[in-house]
């Protein structure tokens, strides 16, 4: 599996600001760490519209699925 990492990088800036913000935290913290399978969980997860997004992260609806868990819990985590 060939991931571009740099356009997941670039896929993780957000237009709502909670997000942005959250986003790099993750990107500093997290990013550089990821294996493949969980950069490629994060590009799926990115597709997710921003609110919907951001409720997942800040608890206020259920993660939608099962493979995000992880990247929401480090979302969370900063």
């Amino acid at each position: 599996m060939t991931l571009n990492r740099g356009r997941v990088r670039w896929q993780c800036r957000r237009a709502l600001l909670e997000l942005d913000l959250v986003f790099t935290r993750f990107l500093d913290t997290h990013f550089d760490h990821l294996t493949d399978d969980q950069v490629a969980d994060l590009e799926s997860l990115l597709v997710v519209e921003d609110h919907d997004l951001w409720a997942m992260v800040n608890g206020s609806k259920p993660v939608s699925d099962d493979r995000w868990k992880e990247m929401v819990k480090l979302l969370r985590a900063g």
